[in-house]
């Protein structure tokens, strides 16, 4: 063999070296013939990466190949990821490709969820695909909501303080200003007048106390009395006094049919009449005699013989 052929076979043989150690470095084995790949599309790969591992049941059996985004307009954005499967391990087709993370601070991985029934799946199948809720992811699904109604409340307040802002101009201001104010006044006038109370009430505490003092005593009076008359015999005094009602109305009854010199007296208008006539001549002579006492007490030392008397009435006719 001539020297060239020789150095052209040991480069021949070191890029070889060189193709697979890279190959190999990337996780492919030229080598294996049991290698297959598959795909599966995400609309988000959750922080998957091509240096992730494949696993089935917890076990590794391959990396993923190639991150790509699907070129079809209908899913435009979304992400197609190749992953390779070194082990021999059928499953159908209708297994499920989950992305999971082992823990909350590592890295997203793959996972296939096997499953027996139906046609087994084969080199180039595209798998389904779904994504495992971790704590974050959890915490994020939860906070979404949460940080829309913020948004809508903190948009809701900065329309209400705006409004706040329109309604307190200056007038407004001013006004709250000088009501404030009246507040504050009114406070120390109802502070003021408090303290009066508080001053009215200690200087008149001890005539409440002597107030409270004697009614105590009238009401222990009154306990006596009511005692007293608990005791007595009401009853009976009640029973004598209806005894002494119903006579004095039987004497009364008496005097308003005429019974008796009372009854008499009271209806008897010619008792009445010759009283007052009696009254009046009475009156006359009681008259008579303030004027003339001479007609009717006579004293003589010589015996001379008294004069006759003549009633005012004679008088008045004889004048006539």
């Amino acid at each position: 063999m001539s020297k060239q052929l020789k150095t052209g076979i040991v480069a021949v043989i070191i890029i070889a070296l060189f193709i697979w150690g890279y190959s190999f470095l990337k996780g492919h084995n030229l080598f294996d013939s049991e290698t297959r790949y598959f795909n599966v599309e995400y609309a988000n790969i959750a922080g998957l990466s091509k240096s992730s591992l494949v696993t089935i049941n917890g076990l590794k059996v391959g990396k993923i190949d190639q991150i790509r985004f699907n070129k079809n307009l209908q899913k435009k954005g979304h992400l197609v990821v190749r992953f390779s499967v070194e082990k021999e391990f059928s499953f159908s087709k209708n297994s499920i490709v989950k992305i999971y993370s082992p823990n909350p601070l590592s890295a997203s991985n793959l996972a296939i969820i096997p499953k027996y029934d139906g046609e087994n799946a084969v080199s180039d199948d595209t798998l389904v695909g779904e994504i495992e809720s971790n704590l974050f992811t959890s915490i994020g699904e939860r906070l979404d909501p949460l940080q829309t109604k913020l948004e809508r409340v903190i948009v809701s307040a900065d329309s209400l303080f705006k409004k706040v802002n329109t309604i307190l101009d200056l007038k407004t201001q001013n006004s709250l200003r000088a009501s404030v104010k009246n507040i504050e006044y009114a406070t120390e006038e109802l502070n003021k007048t408090m303290l009066s109370v508080n001053t009215l009430m200690d200087a008149t505490s001890l005539d409440l106390k002597e107030s409270i003092t004697n009614t105590r005593s009238i009401t222990e009076n009154f306990s006596k009395i009511s005692d007293t008359l608990v005791n007595a015999n009401i009853g009976k005094i009640l029973k004598d006094a209806q005894g002494t009602i119903s006579s004095v109305n039987l004497l009364i009854d008496g005097i308003t049919s005429g019974k008796g010199s009372v009854g008499k007296l009271v209806t008897n208008d010619d008792l009445y009449n010759n009283i007052a006539a009696t009254t009046k001549e009475l009156e006359n002579l009681l008259r008579e005699i303030k004027l003339h006492p001479k007609r009717f007490v006579h004293f003589s030392l010589f015996g001379k013989k008294a004069k006759q008397y003549t009633s005012v009435k004679d008088t008045v006719s004889s004048k006539k």
